[in-house]
């Protein structure tokens, strides 16, 4: 049957489009990032290192298990589903001191992080409803790359140092999905490629299809693996979101030298997240250190 559907797929597929470079307007760190990147922006970019769960800041951050950030609704109700409010998201992270808002502990229940040759990417599963997420909100995807122009959320910057082993830099090409019950981040190495191993065009098909992984819950490890096949392309042919018949996704990339964490969190519970006034307490956050147990190389 797989065969098949591929068979009757590749015969209306169209050639596969060339990967060009791109040119980018202005490439920041987060110490020298404008107050506003975009016309529009709802938040900001200059966010210093405290942290608040009313936080506006819209930079984001991937570099490990451990360190890693989702774009989420700003504020909570049933018209917070994340195709209402992408312009207007803000960063939510595990790890304080990026002036962002932080994960309330228990809200992930797996997380899945792999950094290949060409990108790093976080897959997991959790309640995001405690990020502002309705209840049964099969989500969206967000991305630099708007119909406008502008990005979703507007004026949103992702950073890493995953590709640097030191300083972070800017990731100009990204996409991240989120839904009330699972999230996907991805993360592309700055290069001609990057913009075919992050594509944006497919923002119906969700995580397992652009972003396939590990997605099990109660398991929390980081791993290097292969990049595996760009979204979409397949052999000599590029499926367009639309098209009769939709392929199956990509089967995930081989990993290897994968450790685990029995647990990812911080002192913020899930009622901080919810609150409508003030900073988080000093004693929510006194240790701004990831909780962190048992590593174990698997």
């Amino acid at each position: 049957m797989a065969l098949t559907l591929s068979l009757k797929w590749i015969l209306v597929c169209l050639p596969i489009v060339v990967v060009n470079a791109q040119s980018y307007s202005a490439t920041y760190t987060p110490g020298d990032a404008p107050k506003k990147t975009q016309e529009g922006q709802s938040g900001t970019n200059q966010c210093g290192t405290g942290n608040s769960q009313n936080s506006t800041c819209q930079n984001a951050y991937i570099n490990s298990i451990d360190d890693f950030c989702l774009f989420a609704p700003p504020t909570p109700g049933p018209q917070s589903l994340i195709g209402n409010t992408e312009r207007i998201e803000v960063s939510w992270c595990v790890k304080p001191g990026y002036g962002t808002r932080l994960i309330p502990s228990g809200a992930i229940s797996g997380a899945h992080f792999v950094q290949t040759p060409d990108f790093v990417q976080i897959t997991g599963v959790g309640d995001l409803t405690l990020l502002n997420i309705p209840q049964g909100d099969d989500g969206g995807e967000l991305d630099p790359h708007g119909a406008d122009g502008n990005g979703n959320p507007i004026g949103s910057l992702v950073f890493s140092n995953a590709f640097t082993k030191g300083d972070v830099e800017q990731i100009h090409e990204w996409t991240n999905f989120m839904a009330a019950g699972q999230f996907c981040f991805r993360a592309c190495k700055p290069q001609a490629s990057a913009p075919g191993w992050c594509q944006h065009i497919y923002d119906v098909m969700g995580c397992q299809w652009n972003m396939p992984g590990n997605y099990d819950t109660g398991v929390f490890e980081k791993c290097k693996a292969d990049s595996g096949e760009m979204m979409g392309v397949y052999g000599g042919s590029t499926f367009r979101q639309g098209q009769p018949e939709t392929p199956p996704p990509h089967p995930a990339p081989s990993s290897s030298e994968c450790s685990t964490v029995s647990s990812i969190g911080n002192q913020v519970l899930a009622q901080s997240a919810s609150a409508t006034s003030g900073s988080v307490s000093a004693s929510a956050v006194s240790f701004s250190t990831l909780i962190l147990e048992k590593i174990v190389d698997s």
